[in-house]
């Protein structure tokens, strides 16, 4: 990490089955980029401009870490944003999960924003937590009420609409529930083939990783509890082009957190120990193979010996 020397292979990355060390870089360490935030969520890398946004929620803002120089600046700050999920659509817009507009928004080529959906049925979200796109280009988000509950990393509001998990066609404009079943419905991310969505269900005790298959490419059947976290605290979500889950940990035990990496059967496989709890994570780089961790208050990198799913 920043002022200290690294020693290769890192002993923050640690193997816990066989499995793992097949994606364990021995000549690379785990790096802080930036810190000074509040509450990192939404990572997610452009790599035409060669640099990554994340969410610094209780600040307000968009930040920016550019590849080429190391610097660090706000990219967007104010109005009510409280931004907290991040990703981009198959043309490379920024898509943003609005926990401040309770809404999911698309920053467009000469950066003025397109609300793509604020209410449901004529009521309005709740604090939409995490966003994905698919390869048809429709926008898939969670919507718990976890930003109507404080002044902190959101706005104190009322709960007009039960905690869902969404489907949005943007060419259609049609917005639809796809579950309506998960306690608290946080990170969520596709399998590499698209035929499974993983999300993360943040209300249970312990917390959970729910696995839906896809069908049709549009609706979600066969729900199961793919794994039970235990002591740990899943909530963001990305996966490799194995099929492992890469899921930002934490909270409750300092030794928890960090990333904890499971198979694609759900079981643990790797952890990357850091010294605050990671909301969320991503990959990106030239080749995705560097995972980018937004961790409370700072921003830690690491490359790794596998890819992210293209647009993962």
């Amino acid at each position: 990490m920043q002022g200290e020397l690294p020693r290769y292979p890192d002993e923050a990355v640690r193997v816990l089955d066989p499995r793992f060390a097949r994606y364990v870089n021995p000549f690379a360490a785990v790096e802080r980029l930036a810190d000074g935030c509040r509450w990192g969520e939404g990572p997610v890398w452009f790599g035409d401009g060669r640099y990554l946004l994340w969410s610094d929620i209780p600040n307000d803002r968009i930040m920016r870490w550019t590849e080429e120089t190391g610097a660090v600046s706000v990219f967007r700050s104010g109005s009510n944003l409280l931004a907290n999920g991040n990703t981009r659509d198959r043309q490379g817009r920024l898509i943003t999960a609005e926990h401040g507009g309770r809404r999911i928004s698309r920053t467009e080529y000469d950066g003025s924003i397109t609300v793509l959906a604020d209410r449901y049925q004529g009521k309005r979200l709740n604090s939409p937590n995490d966003v994905i796109v698919k390869s048809d280009d429709s926008i898939w988000f969670t919507d718990p009420p976890f930003g109507l509950l404080n002044n902190y990393t959101g706005r104190v509001g009322q709960q007009e609409l039960p905690a869902n998990v969404y489907r949005l066609d943007p060419h259609a404009g049609e917005l639809r529930v796809v579950a309506d079943d998960i306690e608290g419905p946080n990170g969520l991310a596709f399998s590499p083939d698209e035929s499974i969505l993983y999300v993360i269900e943040s209300r249970t005790n312990p917390r959970r990783i729910r696995a839906f298959d896809v069908e049709g490419g549009t609706q979600l059947v066969k729900s199961r509890v793919l794994m039970d976290a235990g002591p740990g605290t899943p909530d963001g979500l990305r996966v490799d082009i194995d099929g492992n889950l890469w899921c930002g940990w934490g909270m409750g035990r300092a030794e928890l957190d960090g990333v904890r990496i499971l198979s694609p059967q759900g079981e643990p496989i790797g952890h990357i120990a850091l010294p605050e709890r990671c909301a969320n994570l991503c990959f990106g780089g030239p080749q995705r193979n560097r995972l980018f961790m937004a961790a409370s208050r700072s921003l830690y990198s690491l490359f790794v010996n596998t890819q992210g799913v293209a647009n993962g």
